[in-house]
């Protein structure tokens, strides 16, 4: 296993990220799943000049991006979408693309059950075509209810990968899987070999070691399934607006270029633009908490 990190939390030039990140220990980067914000010629030179490996990238269901969409225009839009973030993670030597189907924060359906799993398997099994031919795995990500009605549990994301073929997986994040799975060391287990990702923010969304969960148990548990992946940070901050706030300093009121769409992406999951330094310190409490757990130590 190794440390990961995302990096659509906060817009940023990538070398800031990947500078920082080198810092504290991490070892490759889940890279935002906007391919025209990256020319890959760059970014893999920005990669190696850091000595950090791109592991894959995650699909930013944003907007209309939706491959449950009744509206099959839609569909094809939407795997289209998913078909150039696969294409540009090849070209940077990725491994993996998680996949959340449904645009988050979407919670009603625009179909029946029957007819929005016809959608969704189809839209997926045309994006795992593609992956299979630029080399990229793909690994479905259920999230909690209030991001989607979709999928919110590990054995629902591995209904789908099971139902595109035995070489998709799926993806857990410790957060989700918090709030959703009736046995959270159960839904690893159960995962095992079709596991290829895994995200990591505490159960408040803050980093890793801020929160209640029992870290040295998950990882103990990945390393019972033989889990090999990265662990990937995903803190998503909330923000706090009342005078109990105990980061005062976190937010950006500088902001720097971000598109409406993304700002909107972030606000909906209860963020917002965060300080360099208060990001900054959550990267690093991120590898502290987890770099003992897997056997590595940060950078003296």
């Amino acid at each position: 296993m190794h440390l990961s990190t995302h990096n659509w939390m906060r817009a940023e030039p990538l070398e800031v990220t990947l500078k920082r990140i080198k810092k504290f220990g991490y070892e490759s980067i889940e890279i935002s799943g906007e391919p025209e914000q990256y020319k890959t010629r760059e970014t893999r030179a920005l990669l190696k000049e850091y000595g950090i490996r791109c592991w894959g990238a995650v699909t930013l269901m944003l907007g209309e991006r939706n491959l449950a969409a009744r509206d099959q225009g839609q569909r094809e839009r939407s795997v289209q979408y998913v078909k150039d973030v696969l294409t540009m993670i090849s070209e940077l030597d990725g491994e993996i693309i998680t996949l959340v189907p449904a645009t988050v924060g979407k919670v009603v359906p625009d179909g029946t059950e029957e007819e929005e799993w016809k959608w969704v398997v189809d839209a997926t099994r045309e994006c795992f075509t593609h992956a299979k031919k630029v080399g990229v795995r793909i690994a479905v990500e259920p999230l909690n209810r209030f991001e989607t009605y979709l999928f919110n549990r590990g054995e629902q994301a591995m209904a789908l990968a099971d139902a595109v073929s035995p070489e998709c997986g799926i993806c857990l994040d410790a957060y989700h899987i918090h709030m959703e799975e009736f046995d959270v060391t159960e839904a690893i287990r159960k995962a095992g070999k079709r596991l290829f990702d895994f995200h990591v923010a505490d159960n408040n969304r803050f980093a890793a070691g801020i929160g209640t969960i029992d870290w040295k148990k998950i990882v103990g548990t990945l390393k019972e399934i033989g889990y090999e992946g990265a662990l990937t940070n995903e803190f998503v901050a909330p923000v706090d607006r009342t005078p109990a706030n105990r980061y005062p300093e976190m937010v950006e009121r500088n902001p720097v270029d971000i598109s409406p769409e993304q700002l909107k992406f972030i606000q909906d999951h209860g963020s917002s633009l965060l300080t360099e330094k208060f990001y900054t310190d959550q990267m690093r409490i991120t590898a502290e908490t987890i770099l003992p757990l897997i056997g590595k130590t940060m950078p003296a």
